[in-house]
């Protein structure tokens, strides 16, 4: 049985203003300020926030329910806003002077990312010195720090993934997001020049994943924090997906109810064709709902537990999403494709739904010709393959 949710009808009442704003989302290129003060106004943000900082902790089903919500309104919102809490969890497992720098003076402090090991370092005393152009970053506009990453040599003659978090004043924000999908996320670059970034706002990945991070244990009443970071930081990928799925399901009932053959008068409502497909895409659909609760009931149950998850738990748990984002795509381009010419105006919410759709699946971790691999290596006993990671 579910847990109650106290964030879902808080979200309901929000809802329609953040539907109207999503075509302002898509002209300005980033999520509206309206969009992101309605959501902060029923503390959305804090979901993974520790309660030490006055966060709720909600496990990640309540999360998902709530952004798979969001997107149907407007993807772009959810896609950033969805970022904007799980790198919350993330920064939980930083240490404790970390966060107290991050929330101590700003309870409501919320971090985009680019997390992809291209930044430049330079190590000085007590840290680096960070330099790059860190693409990706979706929510920028509205974040008051920065998570990046970067490679950084060890003692062994190797280098370790690492993550470093930086505050505003010390990048600049490169406004390039023009992209035919989640046009509204505003994803854009960060600019960094050498940034001081000290030792305790350094974390490599691999610990971050292995229960070896400084904030690791630092809530031990939590049933949050006793997770590896990548889980959490995947799970909105799929769960928007699943949200513009949902709705475009809604959306193709509504117009093809009323729509006639423009040369015959024929009603489509009524013909088999727009029957079947919207029979096949709700059962996909609701096929990859029923898959995702499953995949984020694990992740609860293991933080319930104080269970870390095994290898081959994170190898399903990080390749579950992908199938689901596979699948989500599937059902949206079943209904496109007999949605008519109407559907490709720009007034029209069926094709940006589309686009968005497709977005869902370009991003690394909904990769599926990647996670397949990943998953297969797994199940026939190979070794991880870093390449895929």
């Amino acid at each position: 049985m579910k847990k109650p949710n106290p964030l879902l009808e808080d979200l309901k009442s929000i809802l329609p203003v953040i539907a109207a704003n999503a075509f302002q989302a898509e002209r300005d290129r980033q999520v509206p300020a309206e969009n992101i003060a309605l959501l902060k106004g029923i503390g959305l943000h804090r979901v993974f926030q520790p309660k030490a900082f006055g966060g709720m902790e909600l496990s990640l089903p309540q999360f998902a329910d709530c952004i798979a919500l969001l997107a149907g309104a407007c993807a772009s919102t959810a896609w950033a806003m969805s970022l904007l809490c799980t790198h919350s969890h993330q920064l939980a497992l930083f240490s404790a002077k970390l966060q107290q720098e991050v929330w101590g003076l700003d309870p409501n402090a919320t971090a985009s990312s680019s997390i992809a090991p291209f930044g430049r370092t330079e190590e000085v005393e007590d840290g680096v010195l960070f330099s790059g152009e860190m693409g990706w970053s979706s929510g920028c506009d509205h974040a008051e720090w920065a998570i990046v990453g970067f490679r950084r040599p060890n003692a062994e003659g190797t280098q370790d993934y690492c993550f470093a978090v930086l505050p505003r004043s010390d990048y600049q924000i490169r406004d390039d997001w023009f992209a035919a999908g989640m046009k509204g996320s505003g994803t854009k670059t960060l600019i960094i020049d050498k940034a001081w970034v000290p030792e305790h706002r350094i974390q490599k990945a691999k610990d971050m994943m292995e229960g070896k991070s400084a904030g690791f244990g630092l809530y031990p009443d939590s049933k949050v924090f006793y997770s590896p970071y990548r889980p959490y930081f995947a799970s909105g990928f799929s769960t928007v997906s699943l949200g513009v799925a949902e709705r475009m399901l809604e959306v193709f009932r509504e117009k093809t109810r009323t729509r006639v053959r423009a040369y015959t008068g024929a009603a489509v409502g009524a013909a088999t064709p727009a029957l079947m497909r919207l029979a096949e895409s709700t059962h996909q659909v609701a096929a990859a709902r029923a898959f995702l609760e499953k995949t984020w009931a694990e992740h609860a149950e293991h933080s319930e537990q104080q269970r870390y998850p095994s290898r081959e738990t994170l190898a399903f748990w990080r390749t579950n999403q992908a199938y689901a984002t596979k699948m989500c795509i599937q059902a949206v381009d079943r209904l496109f494709e007999a949605a008519g010419g109407n559907a490709w105006f720009e007034h029209n919410e069926m094709q940006r739904l589309f686009r968005d759709s497709h977005m869902t699946g370009a991003h690394a971790y909904t990769d599926y010709d990647v996670c397949a691999q990943i998953l297969g290596r797994e199940l026939m006993g190979l070794e991880p393959d870093p390449s895929l990671a």
